[in-house]
């Protein structure tokens, strides 16, 4: 996996509300329900969810950016 941040496009410094907003985004843009048949807006899609499961959990995000922990 990419850098969480560069797949969500916020900064390592960002808020959990910015990068809230910026999943959110990304995630009502990419849903395979709304790109039915698209494989590569629905990859996208996956790559969305799992960045936000690292950087939106503070215990993950600490450890990612310490590099205890890699983007996978």
């Amino acid at each position: 996996m990419k850098d969480p941040y560069e797949i969500l496009g916020v900064a390592r410094t960002a808020s959990p509300e910015d990068v809230r907003k910026a999943y959110r985004r990304l995630a009502k843009k990419l849903h395979p329900d709304l790109n039915p048949g698209n494989k590569e807006s629905e990859e996208r899609f996956k790559e969305v969810v799992g960045a936000y499961d690292l950087v939106s959990d503070p215990d993950k995000r600490l450890r990612f950016d310490s590099g205890e922990i890699d983007a996978s």
